[in-house]
């Protein structure tokens, strides 16, 4: 940079400063149904997006109660679902529960006592009395009031049929005709639970069957029975909105994008699919990272993820890690999962809410390490997790979020932040994304800051990341390279590269040397993948004119 420019830059920066981002509220409480769709988007009455941001809350096994209610009350636990920002529980359910008049008329304490889970019947007695001598049935009807009683909505989940932990591919459950998986039962307790539930306004969807499995899955069938369970749903139900799962454990609905679901109805059918590290063995940890994930990625948008390019909303009703944090094949996972993930801004359920079960595969008080609380459920597992996956709680984008005109936000998936500016003076960090500045990613792959001249520049490793002027020199213009396509490349003046990285100490944005690019799996480059992201919920940065001779908000630039 010239004297010249030098002199402008330190005018711009002496005459110039910014205020701080507008707020809004973009989670919107949902109190009553219907959802809609609208192309891929959930909408609401009004038209306006609902992010389904879920959390799972498994009901399906042995003692066929929400599990956790002998350790907290059902307020307590549906207060906490909210304050750590789920707006939605994915409460599962048997089907035996809807269909077996001998099983659903068993009382909590019954259940209990059949399974010699004494331990529970006296932590039912404690913290949730009134529930302890309800029918099954009736006392899941009593969750989803908790549940309502804190603004939280329910998809109701048909997990499986005979309760217990699901699943296997031979265990009976995993398809039309397996020996527990009759489908004329099947659609008719798909039916009595949405009779039961009409006009209950927090059950705003119904999910017909979680990870349809086994030898005996086919494509023929599931288009003729998911069509028969889907009409059979809307006709008793025909405010909520009807959640259709693929084959192989949900992670295949390729065959949709060659043939529609013929419905009757409109404006209600969701897809829903899996997606977890273990689905892909241990190759996070024995792969190279960025290589693992662009093939993951390539096979989860060719198996399902393009249809939201097709116009369908898509559920990731299940995806998850080892809470612990010492995992490293979740870890490296969710790396690539959050960076998706806020790309696609799809709606998700993850896995799961539970400290502990009651019961599961033959151990009493087993604890989850998936769960977001820990054992005796009265504390949160992992904070830090909590903080960063709140970025994913809200939309990025949708119809009806803002009057903000559609920019880009640059995402850090290893920390859930954004790369905000706290002014002009300060250096480039990581920090909400709420908080974040407008960008525009222009042909020429420059970041410009929308509505100004201001570019992101870099000026060598180990060295901040910075706003610039003069965006048409070396180190102004960044592209997406590696399998991953998130780590962000730029051209120094001596003809090196740099990319785009974090200070893990401080947060702030630096450049350094490009890392792990292919070939070493022992090297982690989450420090260094950055999505660029489409949003519609940030407004831009207004600029405060100190001299009215000059205006620097710059030209408008199109996505």
């Amino acid at each position: 940079m010239g004297r010249f420019s030098f002199f402008f830059f330190f005018l711009f920066l002496l005459f110039f400063t910014f205020l701080s981002v507008l707020h809004l509220p973009f989670l919107k409480p949902v109190r009553a149904q219907p959802l809609y769709t609208n192309s891929r988007w959930i909408v609401d009455e009004d038209g306006r997006r609902v992010k389904l941001a879920c959390v799972n809350w498994p009901t399906h096994l042995e003692a066929v109660v929400a599990e956790g209610l002998s350790k907290q009350p059902i307020g307590m636990i549906s207060k906490r679902i909210a304050s750590m920002g789920f707006n939605c529980v994915r409460l599962t359910w048997p089907l035996f529960l809807a269909t077996n008049q001998s099983l659903a008329s068993l009382t909590v304490r019954q259940s209990f006592q059949r399974l010699g889970l004494l331990e529970s019947i006296a932590g039912f007695q404690a913290n949730n009395p009134s529930m302890l001598d309800l029918p099954l049935l009736s006392a899941y009807q009593a969750v989803v009031s908790g549940l309502a009683d804190n603004n939280v909505m329910v998809i109701l989940d048909n997990h499986l049929s005979k309760p217990g932990w699901c699943c296997s591919s031979f265990d009976g459950n995993g398809f039309f005709g397996d020996q527990y998986f009759d489908p004329d039962l099947w659609v008719e307790g798909l039916t009595r639970m949405a009779t039961l539930f009409r006009g209950v306004a927090n059950v705003v969807g119904m999910s017909l069957r979680n990870e349809l499995r086994g030898p005996k899955q086919n494509v023929k069938d599931w288009y003729k029975y998911m069509q028969k369970g889907a009409e059979a749903v809307h006709s008793a139900n025909p405010d909520v909105l009807v959640l259709v799962s693929g084959l192989n454990y949900d992670t295949d609905l390729s065959f949709v994008l060659k043939q529609e679901l013929e419905l009757t109805f409109t404006g209600k059918l969701v897809f829903e699919m899996h997606w977890y590290g273990f689905t892909d063995g241990s190759a996070w940890e024995s792969g190279n990272p960025n290589q693992v994930c662009g093939r993951v990625v390539r096979s989860i948008m060719g198996r399902g993820g393009v249809l939201l390019e097709k116009g369908w909303p898509l559920f990731i009703s299940e995806f998850g890690v080892d809470q612990r944090g010492t995992n490293v094949n979740d870890n490296r996972y969710l790396n690539c999962f959050f960076g998706l993930a806020a790309e696609l801004d799809f709606d998700w359920a993850l896995w799961t809410l539970i400290g502990s079960y009651y019961t599961r595969e033959g151990v009493i008080g087993m604890e989850e390490f998936y769960g977001m609380l820990n054992w005796n459920w009265c504390g949160i597992r992992n904070s830090s997790f909590l903080d960063r996956i709140s970025a994913l709680q809200s939309p990025f984008q949708g119809p009806g979020l803002s009057d903000a005109k559609p920019h880009k936000a640059i995402f850090h998936p290893a920390t859930g932040l954004c790369v905000v500016r706290k002014s002009v003076f300060d250096p480039l960090t990581l920090g909400p994304c709420m908080e974040s500045d407008s960008w525009t990613y222009t042909p020429q792959k420059t970041l410009m800051m929308k509505g100004t001249y201001l570019c992101l520049q870099a000026d060598g490793p180990g060295k901040p990341g910075k706003l610039g002027i003069v965006c048409t020199e070396p180190g102004s213009n960044w592209e997406t390279i590696s399998d991953s396509k998130m780590h962000l490349v730029t051209k120094l003046d001596d003809d090196t590269t740099v990319c785009l990285d974090i200070d893990f100490s401080n947060n702030n944005i630096v450049t350094n040397a490009c890392k792990c690019l292919n070939g070493d799996n022992r090297c982690d480059p989450a420090s260094q993948w950055f999505k660029i992201v489409n949003a519609t919920n940030i407004l831009t940065r207004p600029v405060i004119q100190i001299s009215s001779n000059l205006d620097v908000t710059g030209p408008k630039h199109d996505i």
